[in-house]
């Protein structure tokens, strides 16, 4: 039985990014607030016409840095009349958009405002290095992390560098092969005012970078940093009221076809990618070959190639030769990819930042950094190991 993609009825409105920094020392809601602002008048709208808002993880008391704002102090901030409104953890980390989309097409509202914020340098800087969702020394460690701690493994970098490993291990990938995707994110950074690092990256340099966990080294982390991103999505029957150009909802996915786990997989060389792929792929008649760019979750550069199989761009053990030397990625290439720096060289923002990058290419605005011709599709990924989402962007 075919259901009706209701998604179709949501378009992306308005875009926003606060300053974005290493240990800019403001607050969360001052941050969210300059991006919210900045999307606001992005689409053309006076704020008093938000009637939704939704966000992902929610705010967390336990982790203050890394989810500081809640949604009622948004509310409260712009004197906002909400008919709609939602944020919570256990969901991908593309919720906040996939939950928009859904509100917008379900009547629920008109206008939603999406935003995730971090303050996690400034905070870490406060902490002696160590990230909030680890904790600050003493208390008890809880969740999932109690059983990862034991074994030395606090971080994220170490959860996917045992999946990387095994995939190296299984399909002979080497990390010159990998370096590919720092080296061209960093390229296009150069190209990004708005990046944080912008200096070039070559392969020695990579190469001989600090070792973070094997086969992962500096490079291949994103940066955490101080900063906040803003998107408003619509219905579509106000497409022609907004002010600039609307960026329509083709299709989107937040499945979880895989255990809710990070290292507890039937499949040590596979997290969600592939399930969310396959759900993107049933609900549009588009096929990977009509995508013009792939603006893939890079928080660590080994999840950009599980997403490359997951989508369907190459098959599985394939990536590391579909990447090939980066001319394939490139901004001129096949399958241009973090046009504007990704996570690896613009900062971490979960994301976020890639919905953004896609907007702002498939409207023609990216400046020194624009995808030659006329890019008209773009599929966008969110979220590593079991939170994953993904979304078709088009400019019709």
């Amino acid at each position: 039985m075919n259901m009706p993609v209701l998604e179709r009825q949501a378009v992306i409105s308005g875009i926003g990014q606060s300053a974005a920094g290493r240990r800019l020392g403001r607050t969360g809601l001052d941050l969210t607030l300059d991006a919210v602002l900045a999307a606001i008048a992005d689409a053309g709208l006076d704020h008093r016409e938000i009637d939704g808002i939704s966000s992902w993880p929610g705010y967390r008391v336990d982790a203050p840095d890394f989810s500081p704002v809640t949604i009622s102090e948004i509310k409260e901030a712009l004197g906002l009349r909400l008919n709609w409104y939602n944020a919570g953890i256990e969901a991908t980390q593309m919720a906040g958009v996939i939950n928009a989309c859904m509100a917008v097409a379900s009547g629920q509202a008109r206008h939603v405002l999406c935003f995730r914020t971090v303050t996690e340098t400034s905070a870490m800087s406060q902490q002696g290095g160590r990230p909030s969702l680890i904790g600050t020394g003493g208390e008890r460690v809880r969740g999932f992390a109690e059983y990862m701690a034991p074994f030395l493994a606090p971080s994220g970098a170490n959860w996917v560098g045992l999946i990387a490993s095994r995939y190296f291990h299984e399909f002979g990938a080497r990390r010159e092969q990998l370096a590919q995707i720092a080296i061209n994110a960093r390229r296009n950074a150069g190209l990004n005012p708005a990046a944080i690092y912008r200096d070039p990256l070559t392969l020695d340099a990579y190469m001989q970078a600090r070792m973070i966990s094997t086969p992962l080294c500096l490079y291949d982390c994103d940066i955490p940093i101080d900063g906040s991103i803003a998107v408003i999505v619509s219905h579509a029957s106000t497409a022609r009221d907004l002010k600039s150009k609307p960026i329509r909802v083709e299709a989107m996915s937040g499945a979880l076809h895989t255990r809710d786990s990070w290292d507890q997989l039937d499949d040590l060389t596979r997290f969600s990618a592939e399930g969310c792929g396959k759900q993107l792929w049933a609900r549009t008649d588009l096929k990977p070959h009509d995508v013009d760019m792939a603006q893939l979750y890079d928080g660590f550069s080994f999840l950009t190639w599980l997403w490359l199989e997951g989508l369907g761009f190459c098959q599985r053990g394939e990536a590391p030769d579909f990447v090939g030397d980066g001319s394939r990625i490139a901004l001129d290439g096949e399958l241009p990819m973090s046009t504007g720096g990704g996570q690896l060289s613009a900062g971490r923002l979960h994301g976020m930042i890639h919905v953004v990058e896609a907007v702002t290419q498939l409207r023609g605005q990216g400046g020194a950094r624009q995808i030659p011709g006329d890019p008209r599709v773009a599929v966008v990924s969110n979220g590593g190991g079991p939170i994953a989402g993904a979304m078709l962007l088009t400019s019709d």
